[in-house]
């Protein structure tokens, strides 16, 4: 733990403790190390496993019209025109978009035990509402509320991690609950199939509002049990901590975090780390890389359709055959996210990845071979989820100089990637099924993008180390370089 591996300083006296242990020690509590073990794993049993399974239905509620479109009644219902789907898929993304930076601000103003879990049962309420949906303008407005609601959660439950988890344990829990949303991607399709299979017409209503109505209702249980569960901050007076830790267990996990925080630094405000972001050239090769990145993974809204191609049976047996790309893409993420951490390295990870999608991009448009477009979407699915998680974690890594510009530029870095997400959705008109060759080409052309700014910005840090070191050097200070 990071606490436990503090180095003092050589030029500390012996008898003189380092500053972030000396704050929890002035707790009084001779056993704190024992029951700092303690709430880690109170929360790692508690938290984490509750933000897990509602962030799995977060993504589950948002991404159920790339299911519903599989079933018959779906379009017809609708009156879909040619780009109707796509701009349904867009204004998610953009409600998304707007909802994401306020919401994050708002959170640290409220009690976040209570906040996320009413939003999560209004985006419940309202993806439930997608069954009375009769025409593409009521489907667009409830497809922008939805994505204004479903907003909040992931970065606030970020944000609400990091309040509890120091910055060495943070990084792991984090890529734990991103596994919530690899891995409702690859069972949506088959919950989506059992759903068409066994309850479609019955008492009246087609396959696609049962998908609806169902996961809406699951995921408001969800959020109805994570009152009782969800902590709020750990100088609360409210939450679950009151009740699954002591109150010397609430004392260290106060301290340790203000242990952790602590910076020899000048502490800048959250404006001053806004500006520092706008003024870094960092963040803008990092917007660009993640719209890029996003871009090439526009697939992801229109892989059941892009699956329905390849003639493989029913509605039934496509949606099962979604699932093994999806299983393989969340093995091969963790080993790459493990892999990249191990070596420090993030760009050659980044394009490796990005050319194994690129090689079933180029596949899906070189034949019309059944069983070679199934294997290239086990490469572009597998290799797109792995980068996609590295882009984000080395902009937050790289800019973080103060936490208030990491908080700030991680955000922008988010928000804007999303563009990618606006933008992809028209790659695929439906004119074009089942084969869409124009928007695997755009796909092959956004990938070679990412890959080609993550060699630049990989080239950039390297001079930029060289700098750091000559100023560290300079000042006898701590070499302390960008990943690159």
């Amino acid at each position: 733990m990071v606490l436990e591996n503090v180095e003092t300083n050589a030029s500390q006296p012996k008898d003189t403790l380092p500053r972030g242990v000396e704050i929890i020690e002035a707790l009084g509590i001779p056993d704190w190390r024992e029951q700092e073990k303690k709430i880690v794993r109170r929360l790692d049993m508690t938290m984490l496993p509750q933000m897990w399974i509602i962030y799995m239905m977060n993504f589950l509620n948002r991404t159920n019209i790339a299911q519903a479109r599989l079933d018959e009644h779906f379009e017809e219902t609708l009156n879909l025109g040619n780009t109707d789907y796509s701009t349904a898929v867009a204004v998610l993304t953009i409600g998304y978009m707007l909802a994401q930076l306020p919401s994050n601000m708002l959170i640290t103003r409220v009690r976040p035990a209570l906040y996320l879990p009413i939003v999560a049962i209004f985006w419940s309420g309202i993806s439930a509402a997608t069954v009375a949906v009769k025409s593409p303008g009521q489907l667009f407005a409830v497809q922008f509320i939805l994505g204004v609601f479903e907003a909040p959660f992931f970065p606030g439950a970020v944000y609400l991690m990091s309040c509890w988890y120091t910055r060495r344990e943070l990084a792991l829990r984090t890529a734990l609950l991103y596994s919530g949303l690899v891995l409702a991607q690859a069972f949506s399709g088959l919950i989506a199939a059992g759903v068409f299979s066994g309850m479609s017409g019955k008492m009246g209503i087609a396959g696609w509002q049962w998908l609806f109505i169902l996961e809406a209702a699951l995921s408001a249980f969800f959020a109805l049990t994570a009152f009782f569960v969800l902590p709020n901050y750990p100088h609360s007076n409210s939450g679950s901590a009151m009740w699954s830790m002591t109150e010397d267990m609430r004392k260290i996990a106060q301290a340790r975090i203000q242990a952790d925080r602590v910076e020899e630094t000048q502490t800048t405000t959250v404006w001053m780390g806004l500006r520092l972001a706008l003024t870094d050239p960092k963040t803008y090769i990092f917007i660009f890389m993640n719209i890029c990145m996003t871009s090439s993974y526009g697939f992801n809204n229109f892989f059941p359709t892009i699956v329905s191609g390849f003639n493989l049976g029913s509605s039934a047996t496509t949606l099962a055959m979604t699932a093994p790309p999806y299983i393989l893409g969340t093995i091969v993420s963790f080993f790459v996210a493990w892999n990249s951490d191990r070596l420090k390295e993030r760009g050659f990870h980044i394009m490796i990845n990005n050319c194994c999608a690129i090689t079933g991009f180029i596949i899906s448009v070189a034949t019309l071979n059944t069983a070679a477009r199934y294997t290239a979407s086990f490469l572009y699915t597998s290799g797109s989820f792995s980068a996609n998680a590295l882009v984000y974690t080395w902009a937050v890594s790289t800019l973080s100089q103060t936490p208030e510009k990491r908080a700030a530029g991680g955000a922008i870095v988010n928000i804007m990637g999303h563009l990618g997400n606006v933008m992809s959705p028209y790659f695929f008109p439906d004119t074009h099924r089942p084969r869409y060759t124009m928007a695997m080409i755009l796909q092959i052309v956004f990938a070679g993008l990412t890959c080609a700014t993550a060699f630049g910005n990989k080239v950039y840090l390297r001079r930029e180390n060289k700098k750091v070191r000559a100023k560290a050097e300079a000042e006898g200070a701590a070499y302390n370089p960008f990943t690159t």
